[in-house]
């Protein structure tokens, strides 16, 4: 039996560029476990399939007659497992599980609702700022005063005067709401993913070969995704989930964060096995330099900065194209590459509020809801982590491969597929899911030994991420 959208497989695939064939052999079993009015498992297990038919594919070098008897199997449950995965971190056995600060939430305005989102401790002082509170004291103290002030604005303005301060507040909107707005127009004429040539090939045919292969003096030479060099330029989930599939496939991923802005440690753990990670900062010039090196060596790029954000610092597409054309780019961004909200920072919880998916999750009393996992981030993931693959597959015959998806596009999808009856609907999962234990795996690492969601469709990675200098180890 099979739990896979087909529509959506069959969408996706096109999209990356795959033979129509292929996604006739899958095959599915179980249930990927996350219930509710829209179908978050077929999301789920639709874009992990996508992931493992990229990753099947570059393994066998794309050659038909080896795929032609084959099928792709696939156990949903560990896929659903696998989209909650920073809920199952252990450290030394304890758990470590992230969660939201106490001031990420929905909130009542006097029209409405409000989501806001402070995890980290710069937008925390960003949304206190905008609404004239004191970021002093305790979470505990600042809740009801931060409660009090957005009770006597509307939703609109609590969101413009946030955004506008540097923070992050969206109003809880309807899905119709959503779609009337032109940020919600333009999600809804973008695709689920992208996968474009850019250049036809003529850089790297000058530079002594098609591609990055041996003897065109960039990239790591490696043909597929083992050994392949992956700098990881992503924070949060999405793209690191992405980066981790990858390091999972044999890829070497380096991940890099700016110095000033640490990740939550959590995150950090969860997502990073298999990886190295280094700090660089990209404004100061010996940082930009040695990101410069770095490029020249890599094989892709993964970033999640907003879409023109790394304009200023001469990375732009275009840009990238013609000084590193042996490149693979993919990119994530909250709310897509088109429209007002384009250069806006998002989060999975404030692209369900605003998308209308919140109010969709959400209960009687009309207080707004929320998936049962983090789908839009898990899912994107998926999808660039099998753009990356498809892209190394296609990049034997030159050009440079860019890929990207949204956080939005995840939630599009999801609002057009709803079921149009409650009684349709799969049912709700059981809090704990009890057979999530046996898709755990411990590595170890250097912050003890980490208890974590096997990779789907590969062997666990070695080790947790390692902390290392700015640069790959010579060849």
């Amino acid at each position: 039996m099979s739990c896979v959208a087909v529509p959506l497989l069959a969408q996706v695939w096109a999209e990356l560029l795959g033979a129509p064939d292929a996604v006739d052999r899958v095959r599915a079993r179980g249930s990927a476990g996350l219930g509710g009015p829209l179908p978050v498992g077929q999301l789920a297990v639709g874009t992990a399939v996508a992931h493992l038919l990229a990753a099947r594919e570059l393994r066998s070098r794309g050659a038909p007659g080896e795929l032609a008897d084959q099928y792709l199997h696939l156990d949903a449950a560990h896929v659903g497992v696998e989209f909650g995965s920073e809920r199952h971190l252990r450290v030394d056995g304890v758990p470590r599980a992230g969660g939201f600060a106490p001031l990420s939430r929905a909130w009542p305005t006097s029209d409405g609702w409000v989501r806001t989102h402070a995890n980290y401790p710069h937008h925390r002082a960003a949304l206190l700022a905008a609404l004239g509170l004191d970021a002093g004291g305790g979470d505990e103290a600042t809740s009801p005063r931060l409660a009090a002030a957005l009770a006597e604005r509307s939703a609109l303005d609590v969101e413009e005067v946030v955004t506008a301060a540097g923070g992050l507040a969206v109003a809880v909107r309807t899905p119709q709401e959503w779609s009337a707005t032109p940020m919600g127009a333009a999600v809804a004429r973008s695709p689920l993913v992208s996968l474009r040539r850019v250049g036809d090939g003529a850089a790297q045919r000058a530079r002594g070969g098609a591609g990055s292969g041996a003897g065109s003096g960039v990239g790591s030479g490696a043909e597929g995704v083992e050994g392949a060099r992956v700098l990881d330029l992503t924070r949060v989930i999405a793209g690191p989930t992405a980066t981790r599939a990858l390091a999972a496939h044999g890829a070497d991923v380096l991940r890099v964060d700016p110095p000033h802005l640490p990740e939550l440690p959590e995150q950090w753990l969860e997502t990073g096995p298999g990886k190295r990670c280094c700090e660089l900062d990209l404004a100061a010039p010996a940082g930009r330099a040695c990101l410069e090196e770095l490029l020249a060596g890599a094989d892709v790029l993964v970033h999640g900065y907003r879409p023109g954000a790394l304009a200023r610092h001469g990375l732009d597409e275009a840009s990238l194209a013609e000084r590193h054309p042996h490149l693979v780019v993919a990119s994530l961004s909250a709310w897509g590459e088109q429209g007002p909200w384009a250069h806006r920072r998002g989060f999975d919880s404030l692209v369900q509020a605003a998308s209308g998916v919140a109010v969709m999750s959400g209960g009687a009393d009309g207080r707004p809801g929320a998936l049962p996992v983090q789908a839009l981030d898990h899912a994107a993931g998926q999808l660039l982590a099998a753009a990356v693959l498809r892209a190394l597959a296609l990049r034997r015959d030159g050009g440079t491969w860019h890929a990207s998806t949204s956080l939005a596009a995840q939630a599009r999808w999801l609002l057009a597929n709803a079921v149009v009856s409650a009684s349709d609907a799969p049912q709700p999962p059981p809090a704990e899911a009890p057979q999530a234990e046996r898709y755990l795996v411990e590595v170890p690492s250097p912050d003890g030994a980490l208890t974590v969601v096997r990779p789907l469709g590969a062997a666990p990675w070695a080790s947790g991420p390692v902390r290392t200098a700015a640069e790959w180890l010579p060849r």
